[in-house]
């Protein structure tokens, strides 16, 4: 009996086995990329360091003679508090257990959040000065690290990015780094001496809420719509686009289902019309609609160098361009008048074929400006008007009681879906503070934002076990023109919403760029001064260094 049964043991063993390797190759990295080459440890302060490895494996971390273990849990997740050596380095970091990981060039210092939207996004080389501030921004005791944009309806567990070295190649890559973080990082880094680094976690219009957790949001009533939507189409397991249009448009627009932005689609059915008069012309003059315009583009033989761009003009309320079927461009908001640059390698001579979708919510939506405002400019500044030889069809009648979407913003808006996929997975790393620009997004409901931003400080100091972690806030800067009358203005509101938040919320403090900005730029360019207040903020009230700062 016993040589009967003892292959069906062995059958079970090899199963286990295998299944325990498929179950291990199933989990997120043995090490969380938070971890890894040249990256920085908060000194002063246990580390916790984590990662995923089979349930029971034993792991252990050592850094200049200080040690840690750990024990992965039932779900594979293993975490261990380290204590870090005396600021400075480079040190050794080396991870054992299921993998052995070795880290050589490893600093210890301070480690600070840069969270926000597109002002604190605003990368080195864009800013004013900024190739010469790229060309000499090497600094050996600065490290950045930038959290790659990953909405998520649902916690994710690990966020994308790598540390790099502050230098100018760190610059050149994945959209560059955030200006403001890097001027607070180098003057913080000069007057102190200590390593500093920079993790970058910020997404250009990102609302305030959009950075909270679905469970503190339950206190927002306002938020419980989107909230819901977010779990139905959780419960479809829809693509996480961060944004409600894009799954309207998946749900109600016949063109997405048919793909009407492919090139090779045959548009002859469809109805001659122009851009101007193009919703008129097919029934919807003044009632919500998606409307798809197509047309080919005759090029010269030879193109002629330099960057083409298709000019739209202003556009009501969403738009979305392809160019032989490439994606080149979409708006809802900022980009007025639109401007979209054409990428390398998507024009060739002889015909081209461009595809339009708009949706319009407005009676006198869609193309908003004279129709010599609409055109294709070749690289030579050769302008071709685009107004006629237009095909359009009715991707949706969107008139009542037909729904629209909560929302048109085409980035990630929803509420809760960055805290989700682009904090939660940072936490809770040992931190010296967090420094936050953000307001833009939120100045249409700027009292409520002297609640919401509350909110998310207490949030993020849960998160990072950290009651006390310090909190700075920039004040939004100059935007829009003067006016000779007073009158109702969320710009003001928002900012005095920021002031009330620093005045009551212990641990903030408040950096005024009113006299700084650009009225005709949403994104002003002068990103030093920032910085540098920041950097004046955090040395008087967490570094106790008496220098003025307010």
């Amino acid at each position: 009996m016993f040589l009967i049964r003892l292959p069906c043991i062995i059958l079970a063993l090899l199963a286990l086995t295998g299944a325990a390797r498929a179950g291990e190759s199933d989990l997120p990295p043995f090490l969380s990329p938070l971890f890894g080459e040249h990256m920085m440890l908060q000194r002063g302060r246990p580390n916790r360091v984590w990662g995923w490895a089979a349930p029971g494996a034993g792991i252990k971390l050592a850094i200049g003679g200080h040690e840690a273990t750990a024990v992965a849990g039932p779900d594979g997740r293993w975490q261990a508090e380290i204590e870090p050596p005396e600021a400075g380095g480079p040190y050794t970091f080396t991870v054992d257990g299921p993998q052995h990981l070795a880290f050589h060039d490893v600093l210890v210092g301070d480690l600070w959040l840069c969270g926000g939207q597109s002002n604190m996004e605003f990368d080195l080389a864009r800013s004013r000065n900024g190739a010469e501030a790229v060309q000499h921004s090497t600094h050996e005791k600065i490290r950045l690290f930038r959290v790659a944009q990953q909405p998520a309806y649902e916690p994710v567990p690990v966020p994308h990015g790598e540390w790099l070295r502050c230098e100018p190649a760190a610059f050149e890559r994945n959209g560059g780094f955030s200006a403001v973080a890097y001027y607070f990082g180098r003057k913080l880094q000069a007057e102190t001496g200590v390593p500093i680094g920079l993790i970058q976690d910020a997404v250009g219009g990102a609302p305030a809420e959009s950075w909270i957790s679905p469970e503190n949001l339950k206190a927002f009533p306002e938020f419980a719509p989107e909230l819901a939507e977010m779990a139905r189409l959780r419960e479809r397991h829809a693509p996480a686009y961060g944004n409600f249009v894009m799954h309207w448009y998946d749900e109600y627009d016949r063109g997405v289902a048919g793909n009407w932005s492919d090139a090779r689609l045959d548009d002859r059915s469809w109805k001659p019309v122009s851009l101007k008069h193009g919703f008129a012309e097919l029934g919807v003059p003044d009632t919500p609609a998606v409307v798809w315009f197509r047309r080919e583009l005759e090029l010269p033989g030879e193109l002629p160098p330099g960057q083409a761009k298709l000019l739209l003009g202003v556009v009501e309320k969403m738009d979305t361009a392809w160019l032989n079927g490439h994606w080149v461009g979409a708006s809802a908001w900022v980009e007025n008048p639109r401007v979209y640059a054409i990428p390398a390698g998507v024009l060739h001579p002889g015909v081209n074929q461009i595809t339009i979708r708009v949706l319009k919510v407005a009676a006198d939506g869609g193309f908003r400006s004279p129709a010599d405002a609409l055109r294709f400019q070749l690289g030579d500044g050769t302008i071709i008007p685009l107004e006629a030889t237009w095909r359009a069809a009715i991707g949706t009648d969107a008139r009542p009681p037909h729904p629209l979407p909560l929302g048109y913003e085409n980035w990630p808006t929803m509420p809760a879906v960055l805290y989700l996929g682009m904090l939660r997975p940072v936490a809770p790393l040992a931190l010296t503070g967090v420094i936050w620009y953000q307001g833009e997004a939120n100045f249409t409901h700027a009292r409520q934002y002297r609640t919401l931003l509350p909110a998310l400080i207490a949030n993020w100091r849960a998160a990072f076990g950290r009651p006390d972690l310090p909190f700075y806030i920039v004040s939004l800067p100059a935007f829009m023109d003067r006016r000779g009358q007073p009158g109702s203005d969320g710009w003001t509101e928002l900012r005095e919403a920021q002031a009330f938040v620093a005045r009551t919320v212990p641990h903030t403090g408040l950096v005024v760029t009113i006299d700084t900005g650009d009225a005709a730029n949403i994104h002003p360019p002068d990103k030093e001064p920032v910085g540098d207040r920041l950097a004046l903020l955090a040395l008087h009230n967490t570094y106790g260094r008496a220098v003025v700062c307010q």
